[in-house]
């Protein structure tokens, strides 16, 4: 599975550990317009949580998807505002 989606930025984190993976998001998605997508790589599983959490409870961003491959987490975040 593929997501398919128009991203603005690619940040990479690979390597990085918890908190850091959602630190370093919530800084690139202050930097975006609204509207625009972020795609995240991690090799952190704990992203997959972390990320999805720290989205739906922060208001002007939503998590569109999450998926892994060859060890690393891929995820999706708009900023909404």
């Amino acid at each position: 599975m593929s997501a398919e989606f128009d991203i603005t930025e690619t940040l990479d984190v690979k390597g990085a550990s918890c908190p850091m993976p959602v630190v370093k998001t919530k800084s690139a998605i202050d930097d975006l317009a609204e509207g625009e997508i972020l795609e995240v790589l991690a090799t952190d599983s704990g992203s997959m949580s972390d990320i999805d959490g720290w989205a739906s409870g922060t208001d002007g961003v939503e998590l569109l998807g999450q998926e892994e491959a060859d060890d690393v987490y891929k995820h999706y975040v708009r900023k909404t505002e």
